[in-house]
């Protein structure tokens, strides 16, 4: 299959040099970078999200970063949509399409699809969660696979989030979640697609960390914080999650001083990484895992190697 028809997917955690390799990847093959990163859409947070710099969108044209107002939310539904009509203007140019980023859940949505599942009203959802709370998980599990016998060999009988959410849609939707998963329309041909995993060794991706976070406060991170919280964003929008602003919200109020401060942005940052770490351990099985160190000799058998399947 020739590489032109391709789509390439690359996924790592925080600070794990995706961004530079998908930039040597783009020049190599005229590729074009499309944000995968849910935080990295916001317009007025630009260091703290750590997005890519003007030096490097001179390099290669990058696409979805830094339009939306910290003010909105965005949904994964909401990014595949965009990203679907971004991905086709490419072809159209003869350009392959390179998604990087460090959310999961936009991965997810192209390699198998967006569940559409009927939105479950919060008072529904607070019931059980409540009643989950009150029987303790061993209990809960056994009533779940009691409504919902799919679930059985599908969720752990540890994992209470799974446990809620399969519940809570079995009940107010009639069908199981696995249903709802196999009702889903993938957009994109999976024989498309290059799935790239960057795998940083845990030791490594620490001192990456805190050397972005250095430079966070180098460039200006204080700044912008204090631009943002100009806007008085209500702090149900996800933009009032992105990790540094409430640390240095707390800095500003003279909570803390800037050691700590640049601390807990590091101990956030670390523990985000080992999240993102744990997801890829678990849905990304099947991806290309490719160490740090052999980015560059990955980039130059690239072409050929792909060229051939």
């Amino acid at each position: 299959m020739d590489i032109q028809s391709k789509i390439i997917l690359i996924f790592g955690p925080t600070a794990s040099g995706k961004s530079k390799f998908a930039i040597k990847l783009a020049k190599k093959i005229n590729g074009e970078i499309i944000n995968a990163d849910s935080m990295q859409v916001y317009k007025e947070l630009n260091i703290l999200t750590d997005r890519p710099k003007i030096k490097d969108l001179n390099l290669v044209k990058h696409h979805l970063y830094g339009f939306l107002n910290v003010k909105k939310n965005f949904s994964t539904g909401q990014w595949l949509k965009l990203v679907q009509k971004k991905i086709n203007e490419l072809k159209k140019r003869n350009k392959i399409p390179i998604l990087v980023g460090g959310t999961g859940l936009y991965f997810k949505s192209i390699t198998s699809g967006l569940v559409k599942i009927p939105k479950i009203p919060s008072n529904f959802r607070n019931k059980i969660r409540k009643m989950q709370s009150s029987l303790g998980q061993d209990k809960f599990y056994k009533k779940l696979i009691k409504v919902d016998s799919i679930a059985k060999s599908k969720i752990n009988p540890k994992d209470v989030q799974r446990s809620i959410r399969a519940y809570e849609v079995k009940k107010f939707t009639k069908l199981s979640l696995f249903e709802w998963f196999e009702k889903t329309n993938i957009l994109f041909d999976k024989n498309h697609l290059i799935k790239i995993l960057i795998d940083t060794q845990r030791r490594d991706l620490v001192k990456r960390i805190e050397k972005r976070v250095d430079k966070m406060f180098r460039d200006g991170a204080i700044e912008e914080v204090k631009k943002f919280l100009k806007f008085k964003v209500n702090k149900t929008k996800s933009s009032t999650k992105v990790i540094g602003i409430n640390e240095i919200c707390s800095y500003l109020l003279n909570k803390q001083n800037l050691v700590s401060t640049k601390d807990q942005i590091v101990i956030k940052t670390r523990q985000y990484a080992k999240r993102q770490s744990t997801w890829a351990r678990g849905q990304m099985q099947d991806w290309q895992k490719v160490l740090p160190e052999h980015l560059n000799s990955y980039i130059k058998k690239f072409k050929n190697h792909h060229s051939k399947t």
